[in-house]
């Protein structure tokens, strides 16, 4: 199970009440008051986990409380203030208040850190309160309500390439091929339901990029069709994209105009996707037609940046991650 998008409510610590209380000990007939502060709400805090790939622990757990402070006591003693709740939440998640509309997070970085909702403080003692015509202050403060809202978090995966394609294009057979990830395979659509990312290596220039493998879009995806649209905003973050043609056209496809159709998706998704550097692979060259087919493709598009490509024979595959990294690092 995926979980991309979860609806939560949150509530920090309430401050701990003050405390009114009088010094009585034997020979201190003037003890006077001694009541301390309460302690101070726990906050409710956002940390980012590279570990964490999604939010399903706040689909089964939508609601979460920080502790909130303890009452002060005598002798002047302040409450313990209440343990901060933290929340991991994946890298990529956006954080929306559900009553204003505002995005107010954004957690893009390991073990970085949001304070979400801040605790109350702690009331005062009645030793606040003593004066020279006020010597046995009863009065005390209440410890005050910590902060509480609802709030969306909406997963955006970052990954350096985002891989597009329609359903059978060889998208994931690519992934499983040159990167860490193991998605499903199989000879029918839509074998990937969620969004994978996998770590593309490269030992001899001692380094690594990320590729994330988008489920099979189809026409009218931007419209909610089919599954694509749903993870259309986990390519949103990614420096280039790459888009994956069956070139032998199974299924009775052209390859023209799947390129066509992938650019309008992702173009009436979001124009903005259009102005990364797009590559193409041309996959399943070693079928019969698709040399045909890559010859014609070329001439309809002279300025693609295509990379033919077989991911059964493996032909043109390490071209084909040089690139990819190349990509990456000119965008760095």
């Amino acid at each position: 199970m995926f979980v991309d998008e979860v609806k939560v409510k949150l509530k920090a610590g309430d401050g701990g009440n003050g405390c009114a209380g009088f010094r009585r000990e034997k020979y201190l007939p003037h003890g006077g008051p001694d009541g301390g502060d309460g302690g101070n709400g726990g906050n409710v805090i956002l940390r980012g986990d590279e570990n964490v790939g999604d939010l399903r622990q706040y689909y089964f757990k939508p609601h979460a409380e920080a502790e909130s402070g303890e009452k002060g006591k005598g002798r002047v003693k302040t409450g313990r203030s209440g343990s901060d709740c933290v929340l991991k939440i994946p890298l990529g998640t956006v954080v929306t208040n559900l009553e204003t509309g505002e995005v107010i997070a954004e957690i893009t970085g390991h073990e970085e850190e949001f304070v979400l909702l801040k605790g109350g403080s702690g009331g005062w003692g009645n030793t606040h309160f003593k004066s020279s015509i006020n010597q046995a202050p009863t009065q005390f403060k209440e410890g005050l309500p910590g902060e509480r809202g609802e709030f969306a978090f909406v997963l955006k995966t970052i990954a350096d390439i985002g891989l597009v394609g329609f359903p059978n294009a060889g998208k994931s057979t690519l992934t499983n091929l040159i990167t860490s990830a193991r998605p499903k395979t199989a000879a029918y659509p839509f074998t990937t339901l969620q969004p994978n990312v996998g770590v593309v290596l490269y030992p001899e220039l001692y380094d690594r990029i990320t590729l994330a493998d988008i489920p099979g879009l189809i026409k009218g995806a931007h419209e909610n069709k089919g599954l694509g649209h749903r993870f259309l905003r986990h390519i949103e973050r990614c420096k280039a994209l790459l888009l994956i043609i069956d070139m032998q056209g199974t299924d009775g496809r052209n390859p023209l105009d799947d390129y066509k159709d992938l650019l309008f998706e992702l173009d009436a998704y979001s124009p903005d996707l259009l102005k990364k550097d797009i590559y193409v692979a041309a996959n399943k060259m070693d079928e019969p037609d698709a040399p045909e087919k890559f010859s014609e493709f070329i001439k309809e598009f002279p300025g693609v940046s295509v990379y033919p490509i077989s991911c059964l024979s493996e032909d043109g595959v390490s071209e084909l991650k040089k690139t990819l990294y190349n990509a990456v690092k000119k965008v760095d």
